[in-house]
Order: C-alpha cells, then sequence, then structure tokens
C-alpha cells in the first residue's frame, strides 16, 4: 500500500530537508554548516518519533547528503556530513547511481512474508486453521490459534479459511510494493536492494512507513547553476496542475518559477505530442506487419521493465523519444547555450538523463516536492504571486499523459482521426505488477494487434514519488485542464512540424541506444 495522498511525518521531514538544503545552496558557503540542519529539522533534546534524538538527527543527515546529490555514510565508519563534497561533485550534474537509496539505521528490519495469529482469534471449535496446514505448524495454544514460524511453509491457506480474518500476513511494505521484486534482507534483517533488478520507479520510497528509503536530488547543483547567472529553462511535465495548492494556478506557478530565476518555462505537453504523433505513425507502419504489438515508451521504469524481464520484445516497445527528452531536444534547438531542467513527479526520470543520448540535453531532474524547497527557501508565496502569462503550448492530448491510459488514449485518437476504419485495440497498465500480467498475456498470443501502455507509478505520473497531491485529486486536476486546451488532438499541436525538423542522425543514435 502506497502512502501517498496522506500527510505523514515522514513527508515533513523529507520537505523540511529539501527546503533547509536549498536555504544552504542560496546562502551557504562553508560546508561545515551543513552540520547544523539536522538540529534546525529536528530540535530540542527529546525525541519525537524514535527512541533517540541521536538516531532522528542521524537518519535526516544521511537525507541532506542524498539531497545534496552524495553518496550515503557508511554505518561502520566515523564521517563528516560534509565528507566528499569537493568541485567536482558541486559542478556535477548528472546524478551517480544509485538513485534509490536505504539508511540502514532507519530501517525497522520488517518481518517479510509471515503468518501471525491476532487477537481477533476467538479459539473457535471447528479449528479449520488447523484442519488445512500441509504441515502441521498450527496449534491451539490457551485457547488460541498459534503458528509455529519454523514449519510455516507460507502458504496462507490458514489465512483463507479463518472465520473472523484473525490471522494476518506480514509483509515488508516495500517490499510488497516492489514490482521488479528487487528488495531483500541483509544479515541483519534490513531491507536491501537488487539494483540488477531495480529500476528506480520509487514506488517503495511512498511505500515505508519508516522512511528509510530516500532518493539523491539536484537541488544544490542546480540552483548553484541559475547563482553562476546561466540560463536555465524549465520543462514541467504535465501531471503539475494542482500540485502546489488548488489556488496555484499554471500561470502563477510559472511566475514563481521566474522568480526562482529559471529563464522559462515549457510544457512538457510538448514532447507529449512529438510522442504521440511518433507513436501513432509506428503503430500504424508496423502492426500487425512487423510486430505482433507495440508498446508505449514514455515511462522509462516500465520501458526497463519489459527489456530486463521480456527481452523478446524488446523491439515492441516503441522507439519514440521520451516527452522529457522531445521537449529538451526542442528548448535546446531553440536556445542552444541553455541548461534544461525536468520538473516532474518522477524518480525514474533521473535514472533517464544520465543515458548517453540523453544527458547532453536533459541536465537537471527535479521533482515537485523538490522545487517546493526551493520556493519555501526563497519564501515565494504561490497564492499570492501575481500571474504570468499562460503556459499554453501543450494540447489536451499531451496533457492528458500524466493519468493512467492518457498515454495509449492520445495515440489511439490519431490514428482514429486519419483512418477511423482501423480498430485500435487497446491495454493499459499501472505497478510494475500489473504490468508484467499484461505482458504475460501478450507473451501467450492474447495482445496481438493491441497498443499497450505501461505505468510503473498506480495511477500513472500523477501517483510519482515526487508529487504533492493525493492522487485523486490530482487526476482530477490533469483531466480538467486536459479539457480546457485550446487544441485536443495531438497531431494539431503548432509544434508538430518539428518531427521532420530534427535531425536524422540524432534520431538514429537515440534509436540504436535504446535498442540496446
Amino acid at each position: 500500500m502506497s502512502l501517498k495522498g496522506i500527510f505523514t511525518t515522514i513527508d515533513k521531514v523529507r520537505r523540511d530537508v529539501f527546503t533547509e538544503v536549498a536555504k544552504f545552496a542560496y546562502e551557504g558557503e562553508d560546508y561545515n554548516d551543513l552540520e547544523q540542519i539536522p538540529f534546525n529539522i529536528i530540535p530540542g533534546e527529546i525525541a519525537s518519533h524514535r527512541e533517540s534524538i541521536f538516531l532522528e538527527r542521524a537518519i535526516v543527515g544521511e537525507r541532506v547528503r542524498l539531497a545534496m546529490g552524495l553518496p550515503l555514510r557508511k554505518v561502520s565508519e566515523h564521517a563528516a556530513l560534509s565528507t566528499g563534497i569537493d568541485e567536482e561533485t558541486v559542478a556535477n550534474t548528472i546524478y551517480k547511481p544509485p538513485f534509490v537509496n536505504i539508511i540502514k539505521f532507519a530501517c525497522n528490519s520488517c518481518p517479510d512474508n509471515k503468518y501471525f495469529t491476532t487477537d481477533i482469534c476467538r479459539g473457535c471449535l471447528a479449528s479449520p486453521c488447523i484442519e488445512v496446514c500441509p504441515k502441521n505448524a498450527v496449534s491451539m495454544v490457551n485457547g488460541k490459534s498459534f503458528i509455529d514460524q519454523e514449519k510455516c511453509i507460507k502458504c496462507g491457506r490458514c489465512k483463507s479459511v479463518c472465520p473472523y480474518g484473525a490471522i494476518a500476513k506480514l509483509e515488508r511494505p516495500c517490499a510488497k510494493a516492489c514490482g521488479m521484486d528487487a528488495i531483500g534482507s541483509d544479515k541483519y534483517g534490513r531491507a536491501s536492494i537488487d539494483y540488477e533488478k531495480c529500476v528506480s520507479c520509487g514506488v517503495c520510497m511512498s511505500s515505508c512507513p519508516f522512511g528509510a528509503i530516500a532518493d539523491k536530488t539536484q537541488i544544490f547543483q542546480l540552483i548553484n547553476e541559475i547563482k553562476s547567472g546561466g540560463k536555465v529553462i524549465a520543462e514541467i511535465a504535465p501531471a503539475f496542475v494542482g500540485q502546489f495548492g488548488p489556488k496555484v494556478t499554471p500561470s502563477k506557478l510559472r511566475a514563481a518559477l521566474l522568480e526562482l530565476g529559471f529563464y522559462d518555462v515549457v510544457e512538457v505537453a510538448i514532447g507529449a505530442d512529438l510522442c504521440t504523433i511518433e507513436e501513432a505513425e509506428d503503430f500504424m507502419s508496423k502492426v500487425p506487419e512487423k510486430l505482433d504489438f507495440m508498446a508505449t515508451s514514455c515511462c522509462p521504469a516500465w520501458s526497463v521493465m519489459a527489456k530486463k524481464q521480456f527481452p523478446e520484445f524488446k523491439e515492441n516497445i516503441s522507439m519514440a523519444m521520451t516527452p522529457m527528452v522531445f521537449t529538451a531536444r526542442f528548448i535546446k534547438q531553440r536556445f542552444p547555450d541553455t541548461k534544461v531542467v525536468f520538473i516532474g513527479p518522477c524518480v525514474a526520470k533521473k535514472s533517464e538523463a544520465t543515458r548517453k543520448s540523453v544527458k547532453s540535453h536533459v541536465d537537471y531532474v527535479l521533482t515537485y516536492e523538490e522545487v517546493m524547497g526551493m520556493f519555501e527557501a526563497k519564501n515565494i508565496n504561490l497564492e499570492e504571486i501575481e500571474p504570468s502569462d499562460k503556459m499554453n503550448y501543450g494540447t489536451g492530448a499531451g496533457r492528458g499523459f500524466a493519468v493512467s491510459g492518457g498515454v495509449a488514449a492520445a495515440v489511439a485518437d490519431v490514428i482514429k482521426k486519419h483512418h477511423p476504419e482501423m480498430d485500435v485495440k487497446i491495454d493499459s497498465a499501472d505497478g510494475l505488477k500489473e504490468c508484467k500480467n499484461m505482458l504475460m498475456l501478450a507473451k501467450a498470443g492474447k495482445r496481438n494487434g493491441y497498443l499497450l501502455e505501461g505505468m510503473a507509478c498506480p495511477g500513472g505520473c500523477v501517483a510519482g514519488t515526487g508529487t504533492i497531491q493525493p492522487v485523486k485529486k490530482s487526476t482530477a486536476n490533469v483531466n480538467t485542464y486536459k479539457k480546457n486546451a485550446e487544441i485536443q488532438f495531438a497531431d494539431e499541436s503548432k509544434y508538430a512540424d518539428l518531427l521532420e525538423k530534427m535531425d536524422d542522425s540524432w534520431f538514429d543514435n537515440w534509436h540504436i541506444e535504446k535498442q540496446i
């Protein structure tokens, strides 16, 4: 279960860290001053949530390091909070893996995949839990059902037959949420990530109730870029609508970003429209003559998962650039001397930005939460700021990419518009486990002729780890913004002709890398 949409103590600490790191980037000069940040966030002498205030501050300290783009410190060795910071680190604009990290001493070593009898048990005469257990692991102790963990094989039969629902299955929340089965346990029972399996979707971060998982950010590096006087253009993903509060209109958000020092703000919906057009053309030219089905490419975590676990479908994943890259390419064609920062809901985009064919176009990736820390650090009142010109670049189709099903619907609409006789069959899945199931159906030949859409985050991009608002509210906001767009079809975008103007060799390089 994701904790997205519920503002918890973890969210407060997380956002306080972003704000403090942003303040340090704006005002600080001495890296030793970083040592003060945990005390600013966790003041006083008595712990509020853990057994020791020193532990609380130590965890915040590691979050500060990650927010500076630095790796975690080794628990077994002494090191100052600023250890590892040098001129190269400050100037580095590319993330270094791992992107998603577990702060070991914040982990509660949660039991994983175990069955326990709760106090709800009535000690019933029928005792079906005892009768169905194939290993005699269940017995009556003091009038209550008891499960011997040494004998239990975790089959779950006892749970399924209990008339009172008194038997609970305990799972590590982060492992349960991980659609890649990438989370296991170290020798101390703490969570660990198998980075060969991990696709950096960040869903585990939203599911850990102890706040033990955090990602790296580029807040510090981006602010230094802006302070240096360089031109930085923000490209903002479609899920932004309503993220910063119900009264913060797109025009106010644009004004606030300009106030932070951005040179301009562009909707990623532009790139989504271009992605739609290219995927529609690919589908029409390849399915079913060359490919049994085609899958969309805009979610990097989904496409990496598909290629890792279903390598036979490598060619079926669309070769179209993602909206982030399309938009960045568009910006750098027009303003070649600028830096581009993608602002969105997604942790996986941080990984995507390190690809050889992407990093020369996307210089920084920040989430909405991280940008909110910049607003807080500069005391910018988003609700009261004077609105700027409208962000009126994207079509309704491009804006709809933010919600589950929106990508496939946009592509299908373009196909049907030009070929109304075509029956475009669609299947979409959100959450990597559901995405796997969809591909299993494709493997069985049950999705031939289909356009498949995969999203790593349950609910789509509006449910990304870096979002601020509840998923249902965000979905409604995006749908309204989509409906109010002046143009609805992607192929009617005034930027549609950019596809013909982009350099062919650049596309070839992109396609080659996407196939590896």
